[in-house]
This record gives C-alpha cells, structure tokens and sequence, in this order.
C-alpha cells in the first residue's frame, strides 16, 4: 500500500531490488527535478535509512541537515519522509533563490556532449551553477583569446566559439599593428596594455612623445596624431606631421608610416633604456600620479623640466603671480622662472 502510494506522489521514484529497500530517482520541488536515493535496513524501520542526495540538492540542504536527520527520525514511513522532504526542499528554495537556477538533467548532459564536440581542452572555467563558461580560443597568428558565455543562448557552444573566432579574425590586422609598435618602440602608456586597447603613446624623445589612437576597423589608416613636450621640439613635428600627410601608405604599416612623415626614428627598446623617457615630475618628484605620467614641458629650450598637469596647475594656482585667461593659466617656471602655462583643469562636481 505505501508503494503504491509513493508511486502516485512520487512516480519518478522507484524501488531498485525485488525487496524494495534500495529506492532511486527524482525529487520535484518548485519545478526542479533533484536527484536522491535511500537505502532502507531490512526491517525498514525509517531511523536506521541511509540517504544519498545530488550535489544540487547538498548545496541547497546546507544549514537544514539537522531538520532532514529529525524528519527522518520521526517518518513512520518512506512515503512521509519523502513529503517531509519536499516541504524542507521548499522552503530552503524559497529562503535562497539563488539555488532556484538547477536545471533538469538533460541540461547537463547536453553541455557535456557540446563540450566533447568543442573539446574539453578549450575549457578554461566553469562555475557551480553549470550557467557560466569560460573558453580559449586561438587565432591565425597565435594569439591567445577568452571569451565567457552565459549559457541562456539557443547556440550551441560550438557555433559561438566559431563566431567568437571569427570577430577575433577581423580584428588580426589591428593587433598585428599594435604588436609591432609596441615590440619596436617604448610604450610609454599605457603601462600593461590590453587587447582592448587602441591608443599608444611612444617616445620620440627625452620628454618628447607621440599618442597615436588606432581605429579597429581601419587599422592601417592614418590615425588620430597627438605630439606632447616642449613646443620649440614639438613645432617641427607637428608641421611635418602636417606637410607629409599626403606620404601616407595604407600599404605599410603605421609605425613606418609615422617614420616617413615624422622624418625620425623612433628609439628601439634594444639600443635605448626606457629610462631615458621615464622622467620625473619637477613638482611631485614621481614619474607616475595614479594613471598619469608627465606630459607638460617648461618651453624653456635650456630647462625642458617636465610635469603632471595636476601638480603644474596646482602649483601656478597658488603663484600671487599667476593669472588665468579663459582655459588658460599663465605662470612662472618652478625651475627657470620662465613663462609656463597649463590648461585649467574641470573636475566633475
């Protein structure tokens, strides 16, 4: 009679052996399916029964492992236990909705044959859920990529790791320019670049410098030119970065390109210390403030000192002599008392 009963609350529950004390399947809680099985003694006596549960269901029960052991003390019977069960099983979903996310078994079984299709080296992260993954992919030039999925999409993993493949393919010209510069050239920002990256600014010089924004799309193209130091250096690169723009070669590669028009070579990282760029602020004694590096230069041929904006901006702020006119304040020099200005600096309110 209580087999039967069993069956008809829980029909995918069923007896294992012809003695029926070993039962397995599923438990239905809140429209998830939880894997469970119980081993009865012979005498069938509910306080001596063993119970096997799911990880799902042992990540969920944590903290009410003492209520399951009183319910199954006090069952008179399988069937109780398994409604006792399934109240516990409610009310810890109900107190924890993040472990309402279990899918049904077949979920599962369907990662694990995408994965085999795809390939179990490619798997580089999975969380507890089975609901985020992580997979490397590699281009043409061998490079190493990650993409993270969430696994809500209707694709199979496959079909995005190919797709994922081929906006990475589209973008191999991109990081083959940026590859070069930064192998040939010293990077002074930014510090550890990403391949989320497009800008780069390169030493042209002892407090000189170039920042070239590169667009994605249209690598080779000429990009977005900003030459930063003192103006009696950066007056002649700029006029021949503004007289040779006609000389540009979609056809070479944009630090040859910035070669020609420039008419410099940039100093290599195999016959220059990138020290020789590294140069202090005059005001604040560091190279680096926070993200920033020095990027303001006294004009002063004979001085050259360079500085932060901020600490430039601070320090021409608090001259009795300086003044400002529009977005520009004018001052002295800290080191040569020479004419110096800075650009006023608006912080968000």
């Amino acid at each position: 009679m209580t087999n039967c009963l069993l069956m008809k609350e829980s029909p995918m529950i069923i007896a294992l052996n012809k003695e029926k004390t070993v039962y397995d399947g599923f438990v239905t809680v809140l429209e998830k399916d939880l894997r469970i099985r119980i081993a009865l003694p012979p005498d069938y006596q509910m306080k001596q029964a063993k119970l096997h549960c799911c990880w799902q269901m042992k990540r969920l029960l944590h903290g009410y492992q003492h209520i399951v052991k009183q319910r199954l003390q006090h069952s008179t019977n399988l069937m109780c236990f398994i409604l006792e069960l399934r109240t516990v099983l409610e009310m810890a979903m109900k107190n924890r909705p993040g472990c309402q996310s279990f899918s049904p078994p077949h979920y599962y079984s369907q990662l694990i044959t995408e994965m085999e299709i795809l390939g179990w080296d490619k798997l580089l992260f999975v969380d507890a859920e089975f609901s985020t993954l992580k997979l490397k992919a590699e281009d043409s030039a061998g490079r190493q990529h990650a993409i993270k999925i969430k696994l809500k999409s209707k694709s199979t993993l496959a079909h995005v790791h190919s797709q994922f493949l081929l906006n990475v393919e589209a973008l191999s010209e991109f990081w083959m320019v940026l590859d070069e510069i930064d192998e040939q050239t010293w990077v002074l920002e930014p510090e550890k670049a990403t391949k989320a990256d497009s800008m780069r600014r390169i030493a042209i010089g002892n407090n000189v410098s170039i920042k070239v924004q590169i667009d994605p799309r249209h690598p080779k193209m000429l990009p977005e030119c900003c030459l930063l130091g003192a103006e009696h250096v950066v007056t002649p690169l700029r006029n021949k970065l503004n007289g040779n723009m006609h000389l540009w070669n979609p056809d070479c590669s944009v630090l040859q390109n910035l070669k020609d028009v420039l008419e410099i070579e940039f100093p290599s990282p195999t016959t220059h210390e990138k020290s020789n760029f590294s140069v202090e602020c005059g005001i604040c004694y560091s190279y680096r403030l926070e993200s920033a590096i020095p990027d303001q230069v006294c004009n002063d041929p004979r001085c050259g000192q360079p500085f932060h904006q901020v600490c430039l901006y601070e320090w021409l702020r608090g001259l009795p002599t300086s003044r400002q006119s529009f977005s520009i304040v004018f001052g002295e020099c800290p080191y040569c008392s020479k004419p110096i200005t800075v650009k006023v600096i608006t912080r968000n309110p």
